[in-house]
């Protein structure tokens, strides 16, 4: 097989302005770029129609996330959390060196904690909680020693 090496992982998000707050301003994945897309070959490459959408590549640790906000066809779903045990991806993931600082600050950027997903308690050295993006998209937040 031919060197494959990963590139990115695609987010559909209703509302770019508000993903981005919340992926690079509350989480702190750094901007890369953004662009338009709009061409028959995204129409192909997507099985879409009259695709007109803009793309935003963030990055954090060399994980690169694409934001996909459409204006064309428009975006489906409502932004419910997807469960766990439904075929495809499932969440992201992100190590936290101290949890309790870590929610206290989400907290302070509004950010809701999905609480009965939560594992270990303060004071506890392994944790983890779900949190969800503006979209529903579940991200888990992670502290294990040796991190």
């Amino acid at each position: 097989m031919s060197k494959m090496r990963m590139s990115h992982i695609g987010i559909c998000v209703s509302d770019r302005v508000n993903s981005l707050r919340f992926y690079h301003d509350v989480l702190g994945f750094r901007y890369v770029s953004e662009f338009d897309v709009k061409s028959s070959a995204a129409d192909k490459l997507m099985r879409l129609e009259d695709v007109n959408l803009r793309a935003v590549f963030l990055e954090r640790e060399g994980v690169r996330i694409e934001l996909l906000c459409y204006a064309s066809p428009p975006h489906q779903g409502d932004g419910s959390q997807r469960p766990m045990n439904q075929l495809g991806l499932t969440h992201l993931s992100i190590r936290v060196d101290d949890m309790t600082e870590t929610l206290s600050e989400l907290a302070q950027a509004g950010v809701e904690v999905i609480e009965q997903t939560r594992v270990g308690g303060p004071g506890d050295v392994e944790q983890a909680v779900m949190i969800a993006d503006p979209d529903g998209t579940l991200i888990e937040l992670v502290q294990q020693p040796g991190d």
